[in-house]
């Protein structure tokens, strides 16, 4: 008997709404279609980061796909079984191989074993996450659910080159709930600068007026020199180290923005973090919601409600048997919780 299909408009928000969409198809085995791909964006449709995610997810479970074409506004995905194995996908630009990483890690854990998965493309990428903040952030909090994965940076890639790669090991298993109400005490604060076919000021500017903003020692800031044949590439990144968790802030450095530009945008997003008593920022607590749907349960404060956070409320709640609920605790500090009336997905 053939499944019918769930219906989405992808005008409720950007890539995040199709990448969710073919992570909870994979896995709840529920088919989709999506029309207005992107369609608020000024460039719409599927890119090239996009189209991998779909061909690479359709590689995983054997899906049946219609409208996967560059710059394509409509798609259908019909998933299969998901399959184990040592999968490798290149991008082709720098697309960002973490989203497409993101898309596909929810499958293989609940493939029937263990799987090796390489992409190519954008490790840093303005628009997505670094693969920092997968290794000091999002993982680490996975690990704590009780998957069992490890991630590899073998190349770093930037816009607009690209030939970054990244490699991810997974064995498969259940996700358990995560309860992130507090972030703890600050332990730690480490400021690091990658530099690929940059002058070495830029990148000395970027950590000075960053020191100077949060008040960081000199031991604090890192300089990481790249070979130059992996630029133009720079990137500002702090790592927060907390007693419950680890946050990770990223700004880009891009022509005709000033270093010190580059720092203050991290410093901004730290002080905002910082400022208040959530325990994740804005990107881990949208980032966070589909695992703890996969667990089934789990909660966590954060300083407000963005429009990625409710759009993937909605993909989600559209697959799942998942209730997820948003209360305002003060101003600057909103609890999103997750339940659900019947058990999570098995393996």
């Amino acid at each position: 008997m053939q499944k019918e299909f769930l219906e989405l408009d992808g005008a409720i928000g950007g890539g995040q709404v199709l990448r969710s969409a073919l992570s909870l198809s994979m896995v709840s085995g529920r088919p989709f279609r999506i029309v207005n791909i992107r369609a608020r964006r000024s460039r719409p449709g599927l890119l090239r980061q996009h189209l991998t995610a779909v061909l690479a997810a359709a590689e995983v479970c054997g899906a049946e796909v219609e409208g996967a074409q560059l710059g394509s506004m409509s798609l259908s995905f019909s998933p299969g079984a998901i399959k184990a194995g040592d999968y490798s996908f290149s991008i082709g630009t720098a697309g960002s191989c973490t989203l497409v990483l993101q898309t596909l890690l929810p499958a293989l854990l609940r493939a029937p074993d263990n799987s090796r998965l390489r992409i190519s493309g954008g490790t840093h990428n303005p628009s997505a996450p670094p693969s920092d903040f997968l290794q000091h952030a999002w993982l680490p909090l996975l690990r704590r659910m009780g998957a069992q994965l490890e991630l590899s940076l073998l190349r770093h890639g930037f816009a607009p080159a690209g030939g970054g790669q990244l490699e991810l090991h997974v064995q498969p298993g259940q996700l358990q709930p995560l309860y992130l109400e507090e972030r703890g005490a600050v332990l730690d604060q480490q400021a690091r600068c990658l530099l690929a076919g940059v002058p070495g000021h830029v990148g000395a500017r970027e950590l000075e007026r960053l020191a100077k903003r949060l008040k960081l020692p000199d031991e604090a800031l890192h300089f990481v020199h790249l070979p130059q044949e992996h630029g133009p590439g720079n990137v500002l990144l702090l790592e927060v180290r907390c007693e419950q968790l680890t946050e990770v802030f990223a700004a880009f450095g891009q022509p005709r923005v000033r270093a010190e530009q580059v720092a203050d945008q991290v410093a901004k997003q730290a002080r905002d973090w910082l400022g208040g008593e959530s325990a994740v920022a804005e990107h881990l607590a949208d980032q966070l919601l589909l695992p703890l749907a996969l667990a089934g349960g789990g909660s966590f404060t954060t300083p407000r409600r963005t429009a990625h956070l409710d759009s993937n409320i909605q993909v989600i709640e559209a697959f799942l048997p998942v209730r997820i609920h948003c209360k305002n605790l003060a101003p600057e500090r909103v609890q999103v919780s997750l339940r659900t009336e019947s058990p999570p997905i098995s393996t």
